[in-house]
């Protein structure tokens, strides 16, 4: 990989890219948290939250972006943007969980600030459902 491309900086301490080993690649791990996890809809997003049996395990993160957002160039810019703002959330989901987020079509013309703020939401409220009731004694 040539120096300078953008994804990672010799010596730095964390790469500019989603870790690998933080990637979901397996259709069971997607089934597993389409099917059992929690939902949360926002207009450019659906973030579906569950949770591995086996909580000793990092968290993995999967993306699932469909014609129906646009041709292959757009697919793909909306993965990266998706990618690109789950590097920087990845340490506020739990060890064992499966986050699967997938782009609805108005993500296609949606600027990264909007897809971060509805990111955010989305992953406000699945993290909050994980929480056992009466952790937040201040009625959030």
């Amino acid at each position: 990989m040539p120096a300078g491309d953008g994804r990672t900086c010799p010596g730095s301490p964390r790469s500019l890219v989603l870790p690998s080993g933080s990637r979901m690649r397996r259709g069971d791990e997607f089934a597993g948290a389409i099917r059992r996890g929690s939902r949360v809809g926002r207009p450019t997003l659906v973030a579906h939250l569950g949770m591995r049996s086996d909580t000793d395990t990092p968290p993995l993160v999967g993306f699932v972006v469909s014609r129906a957002v646009g041709g292959a160039v757009i697919r793909n810019r909306v993965k990266r943007q998706l990618r690109h703002l789950m590097r920087d959330r990845l340490d506020r989901l739990p060890r064992g969980s499966l986050l699967v987020v997938r782009a609805n079509p108005p993500a296609a013309s949606a600027r990264s600030e909007r897809i971060a703020a509805e990111l955010d939401v989305a992953l406000d409220r699945l993290l909050r459902r994980l929480e056992p009731p009466g952790a937040h004694m201040d009625g959030r």
